[in-house]
């Protein structure tokens, strides 16, 4: 089993960046499929952003333009790069990745506060 630990959360205000990293037990080279995931109070799971194949991605509406998945296999590291934040954003961010087509890997979450 594939563990991954989840980093770089924390309280901003409005406006600033975070990047969270999510890092794994062992080499990501054959996980064709990573996303994030964010769970606010109250509410859903969401899908956030994705990439297939460590090239094509994809991002809620509500992101794009001001989040950017990324990777780096060398390092065995996923990255969510967070600009422009807003209070919305705040949630729990969770990381995910799979071989295929499906989400087989989960880390524990790192927490997102911004504020107003």
């Amino acid at each position: 089993q594939v563990q991954l630990v989840e980093s770089g959360g924390g309280l901003v205000q409005a406006g600033g960046s975070l990047r969270l990293s999510c890092a794994a037990s062992e080499s990501i080279f054959g996980m064709n499929v990573a996303a994030w995931y964010r769970q606010a109070p109250g509410k859903q799971c969401e899908w956030v952003a994705g990439m297939i194949g460590g090239r094509t991605t994809n991002y809620v509406d509500s992101v794009k333009g001001r989040f950017t998945i990324s990777r780096d296999n060398a390092k065995n590291t996923v990255y969510l790069q967070m600009d422009s934040l807003k209070p919305e954003d705040t949630a729990v961010y969770y990381c995910a990745l799979g071989r295929n087509s499906w989400y087989e890997y989960w880390g524990q979450g790192t927490q997102v506060t911004v504020s107003s």
